[in-house]
């Protein structure tokens, strides 16, 4: 492959750049995520790429070289495995993530989550996990084996897919995102027993990935599609309800009745351990679960199903 003439291409601007093909842009990101492109050319394509950013094809063709490359779990019968992607952690409110997680293994339905951290101003998602009792897996084989007996599992990103992995590692080195951490949202390790968690910040992304969900579950796949809350996958406690199914590649809205903002206390608690102490509170009863985790776990369940 010829980088400087894709960047020539690909980095004229978000006015002046052109989209690549479905077949430049899966083999561009095959060899990215195989370590072949030269850290030079792979700087420059991905500052391009941030600048212009993914058209829906090249966002297909992503997803498609990186399924490519992703390991899979086994998932025990019943319910699909519900994925909840996690790469960012807390940094002003309770991560309320692995509540959305235990609430769903409560009912039966498997979950795994699966990321990376490394935002130093940010609290480790694993880290409350940990705090939680719910350390993270060695290898796909025992995150199995945690899915069959207790329902719930946690994975490094790096047991799934290293190159994406490594790929992502890179915002700290660059300063900004790059279209990994697009991609990643969409790591399906089970297809076709899975529900894919797909939780956004930015409202561009909705759109995007809202035309490439119905085409990503066309063949009996299954996905969530959300507003994050601090970049993390469980509903924002107090934003209106933006929840959008997808099942066979029919769009569902799963909106409640109610999808107005709401006036809901958000807990400043983000450190590992008092964090774990809130979501403890709130699986015992002893504080009310918020409506907006109720709706998100309810329209889970929904997509779950056999």
């Amino acid at each position: 492959m010829l980088y400087p003439a894709l960047i020539k291409e690909i980095g004229r601007g978000a006015r002046g750049a052109r989209d690549m093909t479905a077949e430049q842009a899966e083999a561009l990101f095959g060899a990215i995520l195989d370590g072949q492109v030269p850290d030079m050319e792979l700087g420059g394509i991905l500052l391009s790429l941030r600048i212009k950013g993914e058209s829906a094809e090249e966002l297909l063709a992503f997803e498609r070289a990186m399924q490519a490359r992703t390991s899979h779990v086994q998932v025990p019968e019943g319910p699909r495995c519900v994925l909840l992607p996690s790469f960012n952690g807390a940094r002003k409110q309770a991560n309320l993530m692995p509540l959305v997680a235990l609430l769903l293994a409560r009912e039966g339905v498997p979950v795994l989550i699966h990321g990376r951290h490394d935002f130093d101003s940010r609290q480790s998602p694993f880290e409350l996990l940990a705090a939680l009792g719910l350390p993270l897996s060695a290898n796909v084989s025992e995150a199995s084996a945690q899915l069959a007996s207790k329902r719930i599992a946690s994975l490094p990103l790096a047991s799934l897919n290293p190159g994406l992995d490594k790929l992502m590692a890179l915002r700290p080195r660059l300063g900004v995102r790059n279209s990994g951490h697009s991609v990643a949202k969409l790591l399906d390790a089970a297809p076709g027993r899975s529900v894919r968690v797909v939780a956004v910040t930015h409202p561009e992304y909705l759109d995007s990935l809202g035309q490439a969900l119905p085409l990503l579950t066309a063949s009996g796949g299954r996905a969530l599609l959300m507003r994050a809350s601090e970049g993390e996958a469980y509903a924002h406690l107090r934003r209106r309800a933006h929840l959008v199914g997808f099942a066979d590649g029919v769009r569902q809205d799963l909106h409640p009745a109610d999808t107005s903002d709401i006036d809901w206390p958000l807990s400043p608690e983000c450190e590992a351990s008092t964090n774990a102490r809130l979501i403890q509170a709130l699986l015992a009863g002893e504080e009310p679960v918020p409506p907006r985790i109720t709706e998100q776990v309810a329209a889970l369940i929904q997509l779950a199903r056999p």
